[in-house]
């Protein structure tokens, strides 16, 4: 029985180099998620080690199973951190479900303000639009408005109100271009 083994593509940007998540990215993830100017809108508590590194491992996973996930977006100049974006099968206790993959995208402070989620977001829309599902959609908390900007401005139109963990949450939804 043989197994493929399917990895994250090197993405590149203008500003940004976006590759797979590895092991030596965990600090770097952890500082982020354990920011409360990151989490604050993104489930409303920080993520512990534990949880960041599960949240590693489900991108590496989401690869393998089903050919596409996140990456670890970094500043190609000097190699700092910026965030991670990803397409993902969260299997979400949501009312009502999703039907297609999520893009989901998180920035550290420092870069906020400077374009460079939406340049990563775009880039992983543009892979997924050749690569990838055609359709996605991206759940946001209704007081991100810096999210729902985002959304709005690569593609992604209002599709419904919903309930993930007990809250009100927008469900925004993309098809790519000529589908």
């Amino acid at each position: 029985m043989s197994s493929v083994c399917r990895m994250a593509p090197t993405l590149t940007t203008a500003r940004l180099t976006m590759t797979g998540h590895r092991r030596a990215d965990l600090d770097a993830c952890a500082a982020m998620w354990a920011d409360p100017r990151v989490y604050a809108m993104i489930g409303g508590k920080p993520r512990v080690r534990e949880e960041v590194w599960l949240r590693l491992l489900r991108s590496v996973g989401q690869w393998q199973l089903f050919g596409y996930g996140g990456w670890v977006v970094r500043e190609t100049a000097s190699g700092r951190f910026v965030g991670d974006v990803g397409l993902i099968e969260a299997e979400r206790a949501i009312v009502p479900p999703l039907t297609v993959p999520e893009v989901g995208w998180a920035v550290v402070p420092a870069f906020h303000g400077q374009g460079m989620a939406r340049e990563a977001v775009e880039a992983a829309l543009d892979w997924a639009d050749r690569k990838g599902p055609r359709a996605t959609c991206c759940i946001i908390h209704p007081d991100n408005a810096a999210s729902i900007r985002l959304a709005e401005r690569v593609g992604y139109r209002f599709l419904r109100e919903a309930r993930y963990s007990d809250a009100p949450t927008l469900v925004f939804e993309r098809t790519a271009p000529g589908s």
